[in-house]
């Protein structure tokens, strides 16, 4: 788990090139779509270990003083209050967190499209809130017959119909706070007025996934359906690419199904196509980063098994379908790879068997397995992280408290006393603040906190759903955890 499979650093000097290269081809002028996320690209830091989250915005920070960011939002994301399932706030409200982290990373953000807008009032209220925040939008319509009658969408009664974007970069990056948002069709639609005026540009496509220069079956692609397994997206071979080069690369079907039509409107718009095949349309240079390709495959394969597991508790908890699980299931089935190549699954199983109640397993950085066992004073989670720093700090085994039970108590009292809490039992993140407090006191207990960001990567497994208290306190450190698909409750309601 603490190997490295990926160079993070050759990635952001090959991407950077690349990205300029392509602005020249297209004589100083290209809007590039980003797919996937920008800030916090958890799944390829997973799947890729030694990729850093951030590694895009890093990369477009190289190129910041030819950079401008454009936003798009579609207007109907706007309307029904559109919610980013990882990060829980609304779309609307994600576009202003962009661009706080934009401005922040010294980026320039030009503006921000409303993508099919058709009078809705909540776009016009977020209009009005962008543009009194000094922050210039424009609008994008629906367009009748789109993306198959070019005919109508390449003309004044199409594309025409849109707002121009004012741009000042020779690269304009066009991203959006989520999948679906028309990133697209805004570059085409400023492809299109860019000719109007004259103006030479062109357009290319950033998606790190699937990796194209990497077999179909590999698992880091695999792992790639795993996580987009609720949606219809599927790898497959460029045929394309294969027709026009004999050369054998991966993409997605949405991709390649929509290449026929994007062709003909760069036909359409500058008179022909530059490109031959979707995979032409990249900039992707991660699959030419891979350092350790079997450190990638494991990594990977961990990962299809962890969505499997999440889709299993999805189900349970009524926000996820059968049809996910059993596309999960097949892709685990293609990669060779069942629930049992995750070890803490059976530790935390086995001390669950022991104590009869929810357990936790952390599998350390070394191999090392520690367990938590629920108790009167912490959950399972709670008593994992404890025991998983007490390892890592020297503290001592069993009996060695690195918290005193009476600094836990006045915590389940107020919970329960003032709180309404119906568990008196302290949850991970308050375990952590209640270990922050005796760090002064007791020199073991700072050791301990000293330990925290060794849990990055780790593997972690719980028996029962865990609270979204301790899930999210997990996530934040960057432990890698799966839950059992059921509660410790036969209540129909659960917290």
């Amino acid at each position: 788990m603490s190997k490295t499979g990926f160079d993070n650093q050759r990635y952001l000097q090959l991407q950077s090139q690349h990205i300029q290269d392509r602005i020249d081809q297209f004589g100083g002028k290209l809007y590039l779509e980003f797919g996937g996320k920008l800030f916090d690209d958890y799944h390829a830091s997973r799947v890729l270990p030694g990729f850093a989250p951030d590694s895009k915005v890093r990369m477009l920070e190289k190129l910041k003083d030819k950079a401008e960011i454009l936003i798009a939002i579609k207007a109907g994301d706007i309307e029904k209050n559109k919610v980013r399932g990882d990060l829980g706030i609304t779309y609307d409200s994600e576009v202003l967190r962009l661009i706080d982290i934009f401005r922040g990373r010294g980026l320039f953000v030009g503006s921000v499209v409303v993508t099919q807008y058709t009078g809705q009032p909540a776009a016009d209220a977020f209009q009005s809130r962008l543009e009194q925040l000094g922050v210039k939008v424009y609008r994008h319509y629906p367009i009748a017959g789109y993306p198959h009658n070019i005919t109508k969408i390449v003309s004044d009664e199409g594309f025409g119909k849109n707002d121009y974007v004012e741009t000042s970069h020779p690269l304009v990056v066009v991203t959006a706070p989520g999948p679906g948002s028309g990133k697209m069709a805004t570059c085409l639609s400023q492809l299109y007025h860019e000719h109007k005026r004259g103006i030479v540009a062109g357009y290319a496509k950033f998606e790190t996934f699937p990796v194209w220069n990497l077999p179909l079956k590999h698992p880091v692609n695999l792992a790639y359906e795993a996580a987009t397994a609720d949606l219809d997206d599927v790898n497959m071979i460029d045929p394309f690419h294969l027709q026009a080069y004999g050369q054998t690369t991966v993409n997605y079907n949405r991709d390649v199904e929509v290449f026929p039509v994007l062709a003909a409107m760069f036909e359409k718009i500058t008179g022909s196509c530059p490109y031959k095949s979707p995979t032409d349309m990249g900039v992707n240079m991660a699959g030419n980063c891979i350092t350790d390709d079997p450190v990638c495959r494991e990594a990977a394969c961990q990962e299809i098994v962890r969505r499997y597991y999440e889709a299993l508790c999805d189900q349970r908890q009524g926000r996820g379908s059968e049809d996910t699980v059993y596309k999960l299931e097949l892709l685990m089935q293609q990669a060779g790879v069942t629930p049992d190549i995750r070890p803490v699954v059976a530790a935390a199983a086995h001390m669950a068997e022991e104590t009869g109640e929810p357990a936790m397993a952390i599998q350390l950085a070394d191999g090392t397995m520690v367990t938590g066992k629920t108790s009167e004073l912490m959950g399972c989670s709670a008593a994992a992280l404890l025991n998983a720093l007490k390892y890592l700090s020297g503290a001592g085994g069993h009996g060695i408290h690195l918290i005193a039970q009476s600094a836990i108590e006045p915590i389940q009292t107020v919970k329960v006393k003032h709180l309404g809490s119906a568990n008196p039992r302290l949850h991970s993140d308050e375990v952590l603040i209640a270990l922050a407090s005796s760090a002064n006191a007791d020199p073991k207990a700072a050791r301990a906190l000293d330990h925290l960001e060794e849990l990055g990567g780790c593997q972690a497994h719980c028996t029962v759903i865990l609270s979204p208290a301790d899930a999210v306190t997990y996530k934040k450190l960057g432990l890698q955890l799966t839950c059992e698909p059921q509660y410790q409750t036969n209540k129909l309601y659960h917290r």
